[in-house]
């Protein structure tokens, strides 16, 4: 089975984060999570990341920290995604490879239909949402 290894950044704004929906094709279709894509062959998991947000989401972001780690086995590949939190630094986050997005609160992260490798960040995000030391994300 095909391993890969993923980034995905997790924006915050005003209390809220960031998640993008996929396109309707492949193991994931409409499926939703935290915008990133693979590490490539020399790449660090920063330089993918902002890569990767540079081309789905006509953006530029600073990556700030590693939030966590995971690992999922679907049906067809295996990967491992490191999370990490983001800045927007330049750009609106003009979706081009998703067909939807969103700015959630804690109590809509549960509203969407997340890939199941996303599940442990949007429990992670759950859990820091609304605690004091949180908000200097925002």
């Amino acid at each position: 089975m095909k391993h890969i290894h993923v980034v995905a950044a997790v924006l915050f704004e005003n209390g809220k984060v960031f998640a993008a929906k996929r396109n309707n094709y492949g193991e994931l279709a409409l499926k939703w999570e935290f915008p990133g894509g693979k590490v490539e062959a020399g790449e660090t998991g920063e330089t993918a990341l902002a890569r990767e947000i540079r081309e789905e989401l006509s953006s530029t972001i600073s990556v700030e920290t590693l939030l966590l780690s995971t690992q999922h086995t679907y049906t067809t590949f295996s990967l491992t995604m490191d999370a990490y939190v983001c800045r927007l630094i330049d750009g609106e986050l003009t979706i081009n490879e998703h067909i939807d997005c969103r700015w959630l609160a804690k109590h809509e992260l549960f509203s969407v239909d997340w890939a199941e490798a996303d599940i442990p960040i949007v429990l992670k995000i759950s859990e820091m949402l609304g605690k004091e030391a949180w908000n200097v994300i925002d």
